[in-house]
């Protein structure tokens, strides 16, 4: 069988608190491990879209709507699905298995994953990735 799920793959969350949001492949795990015996990746994704901006709008305003909310999740082979997209950002740096063993770390990888993000979405690449999935 072919492996597909590779990181820097976007896939969407279908279950739980993420359902319905876009997200990338971090790192995965084909074989599982001792933890947890089953396929599963570490994904990051968004978990506040940013908003509409119009021509009238003050830069005050524009900034605020243009933020965006990340999350951190690993998560089970079957709770996601793959998409035909990538996304070329390196999160491999800022996450690893050690960030979701104590808070302050998570807090702290999610704050590099939003400066990220937040750069790729300012830059204007990638526009469907940060586009609310309309079903």
């Amino acid at each position: 069988m072919v492996k597909f799920l590779k990181s820097g793959k976007v896939v969407l969350v279908l279950s739980g608190r993420f359902a319905g949001r876009k997200a990338v492949i971090v790192k995965n795990f084909d074989e599982g491990t001792g933890s947890k015996p089953y396929p599963h990746a570490i994904i990051a994704g968004i978990e506040r879209y940013p908003l509409k901006i119009t021509k009238g709008m003050g830069q005050k305003r524009i900034e605020k709507r243009s933020r965006v909310k990340p999350f951190i999740k690993s998560i089970n082979y079957n709770h996601i699905l793959p998409t035909r997209y990538n996304l070329d950002l390196d999160f491999k740096t800022v996450l690893t298995n050690e960030s979701f063993k104590e808070p302050s770390q998570r807090i702290a990888s999610k704050k590099a994953i939003k400066k990220l993000l937040q750069e790729r979405y300012n830059s204007g690449k990638n526009k469907w990735f940060f586009q609310k999935l309309r079903f």
